[in-house]
């Protein structure tokens, strides 16, 4: 069994493989760590280029498009390593990636996942959208990170360096402990994409786990802050998703009175959607809570698992008030404003 394991998930990725696996293999093969590529049935020669150009990076071929949740699940059931690193194929490393974060995991054995500083390969000194300096949620669900409050990024300049407890990790370049992924039941695959990670994130820390944030490391990722809702499939995804994020993890004391308040919020969205005249994403919100509606009696089951196995229900990476409200209202546009215009951690 190797000890790391760097398995990027692709689809029609070959443009990303070819531009981006060079500094993968370059900064990560070792007699310790392995690369594979995990490809959900692409179509555009990704496995061909791979065999032809990456001998040394091993390879799984999927039947078909299983999504960011099904693929990695897949994948991660055939590789045999003490730690898993699952990358985007559009994401550059750099020398050394690897080893602070893999030698905290060594020295810390309650820390179940972990990611590294994410910044943007466009704008090398500006955090990027899908992780930054580390992932929260605030009360209602809505996910937001240090160096990015909803679509505002912040500069690095340093400000987010020190090493610190989050609540989620990016999927994008995600750490984590092999023996906790499978323990917990890996990825739900119910979500298909987006969110996944913070479902998985929220669980191990209902267990007990830490997730942190090691900015010694760094990695450039293409991403882009327009992903969550730059189409409606992607926008029904996000909606639906979060709904089965909250009621999958929430505990009893809080769930209705949440769900309701989410239900208030996104109706109001998809006006404001309606009123931009952008119709198939108003379509798109109803679509969602119609799916969640008709996924409830499923998730039941998994909410029952959750609570039975839960050792910590509250968490202070939660933010007791309202992410939106400080963004629109209050004009919060950095993370460390939080910390001193009404941050409040959950105890």
């Amino acid at each position: 069994m190797t000890k790391v394991a760097v398995v990027i998930l692709n689809w029609n990725g070959k443009h990303f493989l070819t531009q981006f696996l060079p500094s993968v293999v370059a900064h990560s093969i070792n007699e310790q760590t392995e690369v594979w590529v995990a490809d959900n049935g692409s179509t555009d020669g990704s496995i061909d280029f791979i065999e032809s150009n990456f001998p040394q990076v091993k390879f799984i071929a999927f039947d078909k498009n299983y999504g960011f949740t099904g693929g990695y699940n897949r994948a991660l059931q055939q590789i045999k390593a003490r730690y898993y690193v699952l990358l985007n194929s559009d994401v550059e490393v750099t020398p050394n990636w690897l080893e602070s974060i893999i030698s905290y995991l060594d020295a810390n054995e309650t820390v179940a996942a972990a990611m590294p500083k994410l910044l943007s390969f466009a704008e090398r000194t500006q955090f990027e959208y899908a992780g930054a300096a580390g992932g929260f949620i605030d009360f209602l669900g809505f996910p937001f990170c240090r160096g990015r409050i909803l679509s505002e990024l912040e500069t690095d300049e340093g400000q987010y360096n020190l090493v610190s407890e989050i609540f989620w990790a990016t999927g994008a370049c995600l750490f984590v402990r092999a023996s906790i992924y499978h323990e917990v039941g890996g990825l739900d695959e119910d979500f298909f994409a987006h969110m996944e990670e913070i479902d998985l994130c929220w669980r191990m820390k209902n267990r007990g786990y830490k997730i942190m944030y090691l900015p010694q490391s760094v990695v450039y990722h293409v991403g882009g802050g327009t992903l969550p809702n730059n189409n409606p499939r992607k926008l029904f995804l996000n909606y639906r998703n979060n709904l089965l994020l909250l009621y999958k993890n929430l505990p009893d004391s809080k769930l209705h009175i949440i769900l309701f308040t989410r239900m208030i919020l996104d109706g109001l969205s998809a006006v404001l959607y309606l009123m931009q005249g952008k119709v198939a994403f108003f379509l798109s919100v109803p679509k969602a809570h119609f799916a969640f509606y008709g996924m409830v009696k499923h998730f039941r089951t998994k909410r029952k698992q959750n609570k039975h196995l839960t050792l910590q229900a509250q968490h202070a990476e939660i933010f007791k008030r309202s992410i939106v409200f400080s963004f629109f209202v209050r004009k919060v546009r950095k993370f460390s404003d939080l910390n001193t215009k009404g941050w409040r951690l959950t105890r």
